[in-house]
């Protein structure tokens, strides 16, 4: 791949990174990530990643935008509501960059189509808001041997980790999902919009960092912040070798759909 003269212009100032270079915005244009969720998380992702250069970016979601999503998921419009969530974000993705190629997936991801559909891109990102879709993007992700970024997010709290094949996994922190009143949901609970800004945004500079193979990836290393305090904490953590999923012997070998447990607050 060559750029062109007005892909020069417009991502010099990723090509005068000597970590990036010209070789690195070229592997940008090559890079396929799959964003599953277009909230909170995955509106930041998709907005940066797409003005990136990402060649090709999937986003996954099976909801339409409603007047509640619009106080954090900058990704969609009040025009857009009552719009499906992945035709709101691929106008605006495709609108601030043509270069980019974005195919959406309307659906309500499942252990049935999960692998099928994560096989053909070279990153994941989790942007979703429930834990059994997590622990399902992780057993598939590891299943498949799938590089991905963890992100969850709570009232003023955000967390996150990147995974690649032989690394630690989200199963080596949390074995299982929580139990029903362990853990609220963000609709339960709240979250300051923000927030999602300063995790999603995080996100995306682990896949681009990725894909051009430069600096050192959020691999056995959990980070976290507060942004009532703007502390960040980073907790190294080491693959557990009797990790269900990806340990030595793993028990667990085909994906699992958890019920969601409802917090009742």
């Amino acid at each position: 791949m060559s750029l062109t003269e007005d892909q020069i212009e417009r991502y010099s100032r990723h090509i005068i990174l000597q970590q990036v270079g010209g070789k690195g915005q070229e592997n940008i244009l090559a890079g396929k990530v799959l964003i599953i969720g277009a909230g909170g998380l995955g509106s930041p992702v998709a907005m940066y990643l797409a003005a990136a250069g990402v060649g090709t970016i999937g986003i996954v979601d099976f909801d339409k935008v409603d007047l509640t999503n619009l106080q954090r998921q900058i990704i969609h419009f009040t025009k857009d509501l009552g719009r499906e969530k992945v035709l709101s974000a691929k106008e605006k993705m495709e609108a601030i960059n043509p270069d980019v190629k974005v195919i959406t997936h309307q659906l309500w991801l499942s252990s049935a189509n999960i692998k099928e559909l994560i096989k053909d891109y070279d990153f994941i990102i989790d942007g979703t808001d429930n834990f059994p879709v997590k622990f399902l993007i992780n057993d598939a992700c590891v299943m498949e041997k799938k590089p991905f970024s963890h992100g969850g997010i709570l009232r003023f709290q955000g967390q996150t980790f990147t995974h690649l094949p032989g690394q630690a996994c989200y199963r080596c922190l949390f074995k299982e999902p929580p139990p029903k009143d362990a853990v609220p949901t963000c609709s339960q609970a709240g979250i300051l919009g923000a927030v999602a800004g300063m995790l999603g945004t995080i996100q995306a500079a682990e896949a681009l960092k990725f894909l051009v193979g430069a600096g050192e990836l959020l691999t056995n290393r959990l980070l976290s912040f507060d942004a009532l305090t703007m502390d960040y904490r980073s907790l190294k953590f080491k693959r557990n070798k009797n990790c269900p999923v990806c340990g030595d012997n793993p028990s667990i070998n085909k994906l699992i759909d958890y019920e969601q447990a409802v917090c009742s607050l």
